[in-house]
């Protein structure tokens, strides 16, 4: 019995995780109690010294010191304040009124607000369930076919797993111990192209099926002007100009970076992107409060409504990932302006109040708390599998796969989907990726060039995870996306309040036939990923590798020599090292010159 414990004790330690799972106790305590169980059992069998659990204590504290991990909360504390402040409602509002007089523009009003809601609050659950309760009346109200409807709100809001500043990104950053910034950055293009994808798919099937998504009728159109036009020309004016003041932004900003900064590399793309999107929002916030203050009558309504309900937001988003890309801001620093960002929000518009105050804390705490639980609980249970030498069983179920790395990838990508049908995020990244993370540095370099960074390739795994992720949201039967949206959409029929026609019930397969074109979306990004890995490994920065003896040579200085070997000691004899002696009268220099060897080779 002992051999037999001994000889397959990693498979019966994911097979006790099992059954405790089974059972219906919370995954964090499943986690610990199967890595305490069989810890004990491993050392009761020979397999584990009896000290294997002395270093647990230190884990676990540096667990609650580790400074990325507060990201959460902050995130989550600035995404619940803007989405109970009634931020969701009002970009529905006034973006369905800019897009609404054309074919298909209400959904791509959902899909814009639902990025804007995912870059903000970054909680699925929140951006289904507020665009639920209030697109989707409004979409069956004007006859927008259900599927379509219920499609574009599920998907829009699985945009939070995806786009920056999304918790997943933190979490698996995290877990694979790489830079969040370098983890946002390499999303972003991604996360956008994705949106741009869900618009394309829209625009197609308003022109092949019109009647499937019409255009608002004049009557529903609020925002009009005295001589009756709709304000639309305003609008497109406002966004020229400041289209012309982020071009303008971007010539510039460069040179003014490199004299600000003493900066003597080019100014990442993203940073550029996100600076000059953020001299546009300022430009026109600035004119729609000048034009309320003079009442010149610059603006229409549309356009001022337009400027006054996104403008803030974006400006937020801009500011939190601005400072997050620039390097001003780490993640945890870039999450604690976005929460002071949200209150000041909420106060603007009159609807920060004590009750606001309580649920928004009481709703992080209890999230936070839910990740750290589950996280403690998963050092648990990698104690024991590292113990066990868990990694090389893992390697050695991936290294016959045909393929090689291309086969590794496409069988995690298939586990992982599969994974993500049954539980939350969170137990997969705290599970599955530690699990991961060894074979994958070995296997995926061979996809990328050589001399490629394990970093920006590690960030291009975990943006391919997470796309992934995002799919499973919206599988039929179990996706979560599909549940929040069932548990608001009408299971009944009920009479409009607007015109009165009685609007049949919202069924169930209506929600699952509504995510197939979705998923399909998604999982032609993911593939564009892992076709195309520039587009997310170019917006990293290649580390720069440091040659000591080139570095010497520019500062005027002799090149390292090789100390002379002692008398009888043959120098090529292995373990032969110099004295440490100060009778070797060592220079200093060449410590210096050894650990800068060592810190490059390392990278």
């Amino acid at each position: 019995m002992t051999e037999f414990i001994t000889q397959n004790f990693v498979p019966l330690l994911f097979g006790g995780l099992f059954v405790f799972l089974l059972t219906g106790i919370p995954v964090a305590f499943g986690l610990a109690a199967t890595g305490l169980l069989f810890g004990y059992i491993g050392m009761e069998v020979g397999l584990f010294p009896t000290s294997l659990f002395q270093a647990l204590p230190q884990r676990v504290f540096g667990i609650m010191q580790n400074d990325t991990l507060l990201a959460i909360p902050f995130f989550t504390f600035m995404g619940i304040i803007l989405e109970r402040s009634g931020m969701a409602e009002d970009l529905l509002e006034t973006v369905g009124q800019v897009f609404g007089p054309l074919r298909g523009g209400l959904a791509v009003a959902v899909i814009l607000v639902g990025a804007l809601l995912a870059a903000t609050t970054g909680v699925v659950a929140a951006a289904v369930i507020s665009m639920g309760l209030i697109s989707l009346p409004i979409m069956l109200r004007y006859g927008y076919n259900r599927t379509i409807a219920t499609g574009t709100i599920t998907a829009s809001g699985t945009l939070a797993q995806a786009i920056p500043p999304s918790l997943v990104l933190i979490v698996l950053a995290d877990q694979m111990g790489r830079s969040v910034g370098d983890m946002y950055a390499g999303a972003m293009i991604p996360g956008l192209l994705l949106v741009a994808l869900y618009i394309v798919f829209i625009a197609v099937v308003a022109f092949v099926r019109p009647k499937w998504v019409p255009a608002l009728p004049q009557e529903a159109r609020i925002y009009r002007e005295a001589n009756g036009a709709s304000g639309h020309v305003s609008l497109l004016v406002l966004l020229a100009v400041c289209g012309a003041a982020a071009y303008a932004w971007s010539q510039v900003h460069d040179s003014v970076f490199k004299a600000w900064l003493g900066r003597t590399n080019p100014s990442p793309g993203d940073e550029v992107l996100i600076m000059s999107l953020t001299v546009a929002s300022f430009l026109a916030l600035g004119l729609a409060i000048v034009n309320s203050v003079t009442r010149m009558g610059l603006l229409s309504k549309l356009a001022e409504r337009f400027t006054y309900v996104l403008i803030p937001p974006l400006v937020l988003i801009f500011l939190v990932l601005g400072t997050i890309f620039l390097g001003v801001a780490t993640p945890t620093e870039g999450g604690a302006m976005g929460a002071l960002g949200a209150l000041l929000m909420a106060m603007g518009r009159r609807k920060l109040s004590g009750a606001l105050m309580h649920q928004a804390l009481d709703n992080t705490a209890k999230l936070a708390t839910f990740v750290l639980f589950i996280l403690i609980g998963s050092t648990v249970f990698s104690f024991t599998f590292n113990a066990a030498d868990g990694h090389i069983w893992v390697e050695h179920l991936f290294d016959k796969l045909p393929g090689g790395a291309l086969g590794f990838l496409i069988v995690v990508n298939i586990l992982v989907f599969i994974l993500g049908c049954f539980i939350d995020f969170f137990e997969i990244a705290f599970i599955v990726i530690p699990i991961l993370m060894p074979v994958a540095e070995k296997i995926l370099p061979e996809l990328f060039p050589p001399g490629t960074p394990i970093d920006a390739i590690m960030v291009w795994f975990g943006v391919v995870l997470a796309m992934n992720l995002q799919t499973s949201f919206l599988t039929p039967p179990f996706g979560f996306a599909l549940f929040y949206l069932r548990s608001v959409a009408a299971k009944a029929d009920y009479k409009d309040r607007i015109t009165g026609a009685t609007i049949p019930a919202v069924t169930t397969a209506q929600i699952y036939k509504g995510s197939i074109a979705f998923i399909c979306l998604q999982l032609i990004m993911v593939a564009a990923v892992i076709a195309f890995p520039g587009m997310v490994t170019g917006g990293i920065g290649s580390t720069v590798q440091i040659d000591a003896d080139k570095a010497l040579e520019s500062m005027g200085l002799p090149e390292r020599e090789a100390p002379a070997p002692m008398p009888g000691i043959d120098a090529s004899a292995p373990g032969a090292t110099a004295p440490s002696s100060t009778e070797n009268n060592e220079d200093p220099m060449k410590a210096l010159l050894e650990s800068v060897n060592k810190e490059a080779g390392k990278k």
